[in-house]
This record gives C-alpha cells, structure tokens and sequence, in this order.
C-alpha cells in the first residue's frame, strides 16, 4: 500500500482557483494518495481584518503537515498590508527559493533550440525583503538590507546540495559584492569557502548585472545560479522570460522543516473565472512537491505527459497561442492527463536524487571574534540649514563629548568639508560621522552624551556604531572620504 500524505492546499486568489484545481486534479490522477486540506491566505483575509493575511488555522495545518502547495496571493503594491507570500515563507522559515529554467518542447521562444536548463536557487527571508523600511525623514525613505553569515551558509550549502541531487555540474554565485562590500560581499565570501567542500561541482562568482546580460546572450552557460533574495527575485522573473513566461515557472519554498510549493506568476484577477488560464506553473511545482515526497514516478508521468501535450500535441492555452486556436484551462488539464504513460523523445530523464538539505552546526551559526572595539558613530540627523554652519556647530559640540567630527554626508556622498568644489543635490537626511578624539574605543556615555547635546538643534532618527571587528572596519566610507 502507498504511503497517503496529508498536504495543506491554498487555493489562492484570483486565478488561483483554477490553477491549483487543475494541479489537484492531475496529481489525483496519478493514483498517489493525498489527503487535501483546504486553507485560506492573502486577500480574502486581509478583507477579514487580518493584518498578516495568514490565519491561525493555516498555520496550524502546516505546522502539522510540513507541506503545502499554494496558489498565488494578491499583495497591495506601493501601500497596505505586507505580501502574505512573504509572511508565509518567514513564519516557516523557507530559507531556499528553487526556481527550475528549462525550454519546453513546442513552446516557441527567442530562446528555442539554445537548450535552456538551469536553476536559480535564491535566499529567501532576509536581504531587503526582511521589509524593514523607516521614512527617516518627510523626504527620506530607509529600507535595511540584513545579510548573516548563516544564512548565506545555508543557501549556498542548498545550491550545492540541489546540484548534486539533479546531477548538475557547476554553481555560479551571482552578487553586487563589487559595489555592497560587507553584504554582498558576505555572500561572495561564504561561496568561496564553502566551494572547498564541493570539488565535485565547479564554482564560479559572477557580478549579478553581468549574469542578467549573460543569461540573455547565452543561457545555456548556466547550470544552477546562487543568489540573494531581490537578486534572485529579478534573475529567476527574467529567467522565465527564457523559456515562455511566468506560465511555465514553477518554485519551490525550502527549509529545514517545512516546504511550500508555488508557482511565480501573480493572482492576474482580470482573468479569474475565465478558464483560460495556464496551470502549468503550479502544476510543475506540484511535480517539484512530488519529488520532495519521495513520488518520483507520479512525478516523471506528469512532467512526461505535460511535455507530449505541448511538443508532439500541440495544446497550447491563450498565453501561448492567443484566443485563436487555444484551449480552456480544463481543457488542457484532461488532455495532460490523457497522455499519461506517454514520453517526448527529446525530453531528458535527470536521475533524481532527494536532497540533502544542509543542517549547520552551531559553530557555523556565529562568527566568533577576539577583539572588537568602537571607533566611533554614524549619527543620521534632519536638516535644512547652511551646510557649513551645521558643520561648525557639530565640530564644537563633538569636543564636549570627547569626540570629533570626521564628515557629513548625503544621500552617501561626502558634503562636509567639501574638498571637491562640486555642489551636490542635497535632502534633509544627512550622516554625521564623529570618531574618537583620541583614538581610544568610543563608549557609550560618549555617544550619549553627544546624542544629548545635538538632540536640542537637530532631530536625529538612528546611530550605527562603527564598530571593529579583529581589526577589520565594519562599516563603509562615504563616496570622497578619506
């Protein structure tokens, strides 16, 4: 008897519906045996109330399922309530984003016939998507990009992990470590350790803006791509474009406990109802879902026959084909299932292997260090006064802190002293930058101390040590300062 697995199902929004329907029914139809628990996210809970758009009762049900295959959620863009996509991943900590790139047979592309086959593992809950945004001032946003030593670890551990499990040959870690030197550069770094344990599989680093012109000109290069989480968010949307559209994108949400399959595309509203949409991105994350819980042959069927329905048959939804000559989206579902047992000459088998997923010990949780000190503080005030009287005044306050002031800057450039002649465009966040007098460690009742004394001429919002790790700065200078 076949083991019966109980996975939580979210339909989604808009034409989510359709699409998990027609994946639910083909995977049913496999003879694998899933109990389906139907959960609700995204806009018909935040219509409830619910700031999360995750009830209890769905994180419920995947605390106890570990599984779940999701439709896409509908998130406000610009304003409202946070992505339910993205709570989702966090509360669950899916830390690995699997996004497969592979041409399709019969689906006509700029790209067909070049062999596009690769896959964009992206870190998932960190980066700029940890959503943490202030406006710092009426005319200054702020969002922080958080990158850990740990969860580059994991990500990259995962790539190489994936790698070996399809069979794969190189991973290209792909940043902006030549611009964004401490968290760029953390990723970049951590690849290049932890390649050493992989001599198996080829490692290669590759600025990310030079991978996204690389994977236009020639795709084929590439075999799994590494990256951060919006980096990969772009790559893996454009990587799609490769291979037909978000329609053919399928993902997976990947972390030590629990897994959340779901296709790339959007909730397209204007199209709910219509059956006309093209479930062959869910559906692939389904077949993803399949492997993942050991269904490997349930798995080949579906992909097989979802190959000979678009290469040897000709079926094609209104994405592909336009309204002329397309079929419905219940259409094309009966038909994938009707070629069950059916095989496309030119599509690859890959030997699948499950994954290893990498476990860190608790050493490679932290970075432990034998000296720290502060050299000072980074103090981001509002103003909109002359320039060169706030530096003067600065300059006397810092010395009755036991500090001085070594540069303003905006917007990251060096405003003050301005050495350089240039009259910059400035806003009225500006970073102060006061380091010891002495060149003794910064403590605390100094930057108190200081905060006391500007607080009554300027607002200030936040202060970042400048903090000095084994002898190694912890910060960036500004553009122009010494």
């Amino acid at each position: 008897m076949s083991k019966t697995h109980t996975i939580t199902l979210i339909q989604g929004d808009g034409i989510g519906p359709e699409v998990t329907g027609a994946t639910r029914k083909i995977i049913d139809a496999t003879g694998v045996k899933i109990n389906w628990e139907i959960c609700e996210a995204g806009a018909q809970v935040f219509k409830k109330g619910l700031s999360t758009g995750v009830p209890q009762e769905t994180v419920d049900s995947i605390t106890r399922n570990k599984i779940a295959l999701k439709g896409p959620l509908e998130t406000p863009v610009g304003h409202g309530e946070k992505s339910a996509n993205v709570t989702l991943r966090k509360m669950f900590e899916t830390y690995g984003n699997i996004r497969p790139i592979r041409e399709f047979p019969g689906v006509a592309t700029p790209f067909s016939g070049r062999d596009v086959d690769l896959v964009i593992v992206r870190e998932n809950v960190e980066d700029l998507y940890a959503g943490i945004e202030h406006m710092q001032t009426p005319n200054v946003a702020q969002c922080l990009k958080l990158i850990s030593r740990s969860g580059c670890e994991k990500i990259i551990r995962l790539a190489f992990e994936f790698a070996r499990s399809e069979g794969r040959k190189m991973v290209h870690c792909a940043t902006k470590a030549n611009i964004m030197k401490a968290t760029e550069g953390l990723m970049k770094r951590t690849f290049e350790e932890v390649a050493k344990e992989y001599t198996d599989i080829q490692a290669q680093h590759i600025i990310v803006d030079n991978c996204a012109h690389q994977l236009v000109k020639m795709p084929e290069l590439f075999d799994v791509i590494v990256t951060t989480n919006m980096n990969g968010d772009i790559l893996s949307d454009l990587g799609s474009a490769l291979i037909g559209g978000l329609g053919f994108a399928p993902g997976a949400n990947v972390g030590d406990h629990f897994s959340i399959f779901e296709a790339v595309h959007g909730s397209a509203p204007k199209y709910a109802g219509q059956n006309k949409i093209n479930p062959t991105a869910v559906l692939l994350s389904g077949v993803m879902m399949l492997r993942h819980i050991g269904e490997f042959e349930a798995a080949e069927t579906i992909e097989q026959a979802l190959v000979v329905t678009l290469g040897i048959d000709k079926v094609y939804t209104r994405d592909v084909m336009g309204d002329a000559g397309s079929v419905s989206t219940t259409t094309f579902t009966d038909k994938i299932i009707a070629n069950f047992g059916r095989k496309h000459p030119e599509w690859q088998e890959r030997a699948y292997q499950p994954i290893n997923m990498p476990q860190l010990t608790n050493s490679q949780k932290s970075i432990s260090v034998k000296t720290r000190s502060v050299n000072g503080i980074d103090l981001f005030i509002e103003a909109h006064n002359d320039l060169d009287g706030m530096g003067r005044k600065l300059t006397n306050l810092a010395g009755s802190a036991n500090l001085k002031l070594k540069m303003i800057s905006n917007r990251g450039v060096q405003v003050y002293p301005n050495d350089h002649g240039t009259e910059p465009d400035l806003t009225d966040c500006f970073r102060c930058r006061f380091v010891s007098k002495d060149g003794a460690d910064v403590n605390d009742s100094d930057i108190m101390k200081l905060v006391s004394l500007v607080n009554p001429d300027y607002r200030w919002m936040h202060i970042e040590k400048l903090n000095v790790f084994d002898g190694v700065a912890g910060y960036s200078k500004a553009h122009g300062e010494d």
